[in-house]
């Protein structure tokens, strides 16, 4: 059984990843995207969509092989999010002011992913239980 703590991390942690990845689909609401963008901006929107489910998949996990795998996948996700939105600022795609708080919010994510991947392999290196 999972702690109270351990819940309301998951829960804050749940939103977090659903709100970078509304707040990167929302960066192209009314936006004119060419035809030469459109593929980039699919793609973010997957990888960005990506960190969410799979960080939910994560906190589903059965077992601390399958929550490993799964952080691996939300940390590979998030950095490729973040690669797209350097992306698409370098080829003026978005304006620094339109993804300077979701690019944040990416960065920010991507540490705290890693920190538990890293915890995690850690521990399941050393024998012991994650759950």
């Amino acid at each position: 059984m999972e702690s109270t703590a351990t819940n309301q991390f998951n829960t804050q942690m749940r939103e977090r990843t659903m709100n970078m990845a509304t707040g990167i689909y929302g960066l192209f609401s009314g936006k004119k995207i060419t035809v030469l963008q459109r593929p980039i901006m699919i793609q973010i929107i997957k990888s960005a969509s990506s960190v969410a489910a799979n960080y939910r998949a994560a906190t589903r996990a059965r077992s601390d092989a399958e929550y490993y795998a799964k952080i691996c996948i939300v940390v590979e996700e998030c950095d490729e999010s973040q690669f797209w939105l350097e992306f698409l600022l370098r080829t003026s795609v978005l304006t620094p002011e339109e993804c300077t708080e979701i690019s944040r919010e990416t960065t920010e994510l991507l540490k705290i992913f890693t920190t538990i991947k890293k915890k995690v392999k850690d521990r399941i290196e050393g024998g012991k239980t994650v759950k």
